[in-house]
């Protein structure tokens, strides 16, 4: 098949979170299964891939521009960067931390249909679309209104990759945009008296699909919906959750370069090695007796989301479980301030790094025996998956993917990869960190749970045969669904 997929990131090219590394890995693993994948992204600052082959004009109403296009060859991975110096040459890729860019609507507007003014004279067609979270929504949109007549039996598939993040704008960018005044109503753009990008990607698109087959049933829900549960619901029959992969080339502790000594499930000798090394790093004793000390390793973004709240309640009380913590990540300044508190009151016992170091968070998903990861709630989540790749045992909260990659220990079988606990809430995360750390004390319970958990599949490879189902099946259901959705009456 010939696939454009079109996104506002990829590794390793411009990367803010989660997205990139789905949207860098999912082309490869297509690519191994024999498909030609073209990618569109921004040229952002900074960006210096690709050759350039030439420049196209991109209508977008009183936006309208010309654009250079780059392009950066691997296998049958073409990478297009869209450059225009003024939307994409910024210091962030989305805003500062006080938020996006408020022209962020005719910025990635200008991407999607850079994408398409370039996809429709390209040689050869595609057989799909494939476009993922709300900065490249408008993409179906754009095809809805008739731009780029070449594309409009190719089918659409939308991503959701988180629902918090909707795209919410004035509706004065859909005539400023070249959009037509139509699609503010209920049935298209309109969102509580406003515009979301995001809800044109539902709308317009063939079929839809979210990171984890748990997340596609919960953001149908109040609880995790964000207000557009009706909307997904409204949908429910096109949407699909397929689990993201892990990156087996750069997450694999046979073969990592951040790791003292190699380890696999048949030979975990070399895990001791790993923590004797994530020990000595933050400045602890690597004796027997912290060897034998149950370490506890945290990697994330200090967020409500990731459920930091949380830690915030048990602050006196993670200090008196015999435990160690390694913490790792950057966020909302009050949680960056109590790890740092914690850690300059209890130093044997807490030790945290404020920012992101990649070898250090490989350090901590080798060298820990137990992973953190008490989400509010997550669409997917990649770090239980790291974790049970190296052996270490994660304790998460029942959500989303962590729900679909987790399976809890049950005693009385001795099956399960890991810990899991339901309700949100400071006391059911300290049950369940004290019912694994009891389990550790169990050697052999716990090289159970370790071994079952690196033999789990977790690759791309996995992920993308569903992903080439997925889109077999949209081409063959054809492309009626969006146009009755604005145009019912026809």
């Amino acid at each position: 098949m010939r696939i454009l997929m079109v996104a506002s990131e990829a590794t390793p090219f411009a990367k803010t979170g989660g997205l990139a590394d789905v949207v860098g890995a999912l082309p490869r693993a297509l690519s191994r299964l024999g498909h030609s994948i073209d990618l569109v992204l921004p040229r952002y600052r900074g960006v210096t891939a690709g050759e350039s082959i030439g420049r196209i004009h991109v209508p977008l109403g009183k936006y309208g521009a010309d654009a250079g296009m780059f392009a950066h060859r691997e296998g049958n991975i073409r990478t297009l960067f869209v450059d225009h110096p003024a939307y994409f040459d910024r210091d962030h890729l989305y805003g500062p931390a006080s938020g996006d860019y408020p022209d962020s609507p005719v910025r990635f507007a200008f991407l999607s249909r850079a994408a398409l003014e370039w996809a429709a004279t390209s040689p050869g067609g595609y057989d799909v679309i494939h476009v993922h979270d709300w900065q490249s929504a408008l993409v179906p949109v754009f095809l809805n209104q008739g731009v780029a007549p070449a594309l409009r039996r190719v089918p659409v598939i939308f991503t959701i990759h988180n629902l918090a993040y909707q795209g919410i704008a004035d509706p004065s960018w859909l005539t400023e945009l070249g959009l037509g005044s139509d699609l503010m109503n209920p049935r298209a753009l309109e969102f509580w008296g406003r515009i979301s990008l995001l809800k044109g990607g539902v709308v317009f698109s063939q079929v839809i699909t979210t990171v984890s087959p748990r997340y596609a049933s919960e953001i149908q829900t109040a609880e995790y919906g964000y207000g557009f549960e009706g909307v997904i619901q409204s949908r429910s029959g096109d949407l699909i959750g397929i689990l993201n992969g892990i990156d087996y080339d750069q997450w694999n502790p046979l073969r990592d370069p951040y790791l003292p000594e190699p380890f696999d499930a048949s030979r975990l000798d070399g895990k001791v090695a790993a923590k004797r090394a994530l020990l000595e790093s933050v400045g602890w004793s690597s004796d027997d007796a912290s060897l034998r000390r149950p370490l506890i390793g945290l990697v994330s973004r200090m967020v409500d989301q990731k459920g930091f709240d949380l830690f915030m309640d048990l602050a006196d009380t993670l200090p008196t479980l015999g435990a160690r913590f390694v913490v790792l990540g950057t966020g909302e300044r009050r949680y960056e301030d109590f790890w740092r508190a914690l850690a300059s009151r209890f130093p044997d016992c807490v030790a945290a790094t404020i920012g992101f170091d990649e070898g250090m968070a490989h350090r901590i998903e080798g060298g820990a025996d137990v992973f953190l990861m008490p989400s509010r709630f997550e669409p997917c989540g990649l770090n239980q998956m790291y974790s049970q790749r190296y052996g270490t045992v994660p304790v998460v909260r029942a959500t989303g993917g962590l729900a679909d990659t987790v399976r809890s220990y049950d005693p009385a079988t001795g099956s399960g990869t890991g810990f899991a606990f339901d309700e949100y809430s400071a006391q059911a995360l300290l049950g369940a960190l004290r019912w694994a750390l009891r389990t550790y004390e169990d050697r052999p319970a716990w090289r159970r749970l370790q071994v079952a958990g690196m033999q789990q599949d977790f690759s791309w490879d996995r992920s993308a045969r569903q992903y080439v189902s997925l889109y077999e099946r949209a081409g063959l259901g054809g492309a009626a669904h969006a146009h009755a959705a604005l145009h019912p009456s026809t």
